[in-house]
């Protein structure tokens, strides 16, 4: 949990294919094989799997929900490499502005949409 949403209680599920990660991981194996011992350990229909939720910012634009995770790079492995194909969030709503805050000038390209076949894993820029 961060700063941004200590504050906010809501939990959320979002498919994992829907959170777009434009910034490259650092990935520690061990960590995330940790994190995949505790979601083996977890009833796989229980609410609390043993993570934490991801924060997901949300940008509305042109009628359409996009989220963007910029952080909880480990959690999005464990969670893909078990298979699962939704994720615990945190959603936090913010304008087009201030993602362009994380992004820069690349933030029109965020907004493009990906073939039905592109990759969505780890690392997975949005070009």
């Amino acid at each position: 949990m961060s700063i941004q949403t200590s504050n906010l209680n809501r939990i959320s599920f979002l498919p994992l294919a829907s959170i777009r990660r434009p910034i490259v991981p650092v990935l520690d194996e061990d960590k995330i094989g940790r994190m995949i011992e505790t979601l083996s350990r977890t009833d796989p229909e229980a609410i609390d799997d043993g993570l934490p939720p991801i924060d997901v910012l949300r940008v509305r634009k042109n009628g359409k929900d996009w989220y963007f995770g910029f952080g909880g790079c480990h959690r999005f492995q464990a969670y893909e490499r078990t298979g699962k194909q939704t994720v615990k969030c945190k959603i936090v709503p913010v304008t087009e502005s201030m993602l362009k805050m994380y992004v820069g000038g690349s933030v029109d390209e965020m907004f493009k949409d990906r073939p039905a076949d592109a990759p969505t894993g780890p690392g997975t820029a949005v070009v």
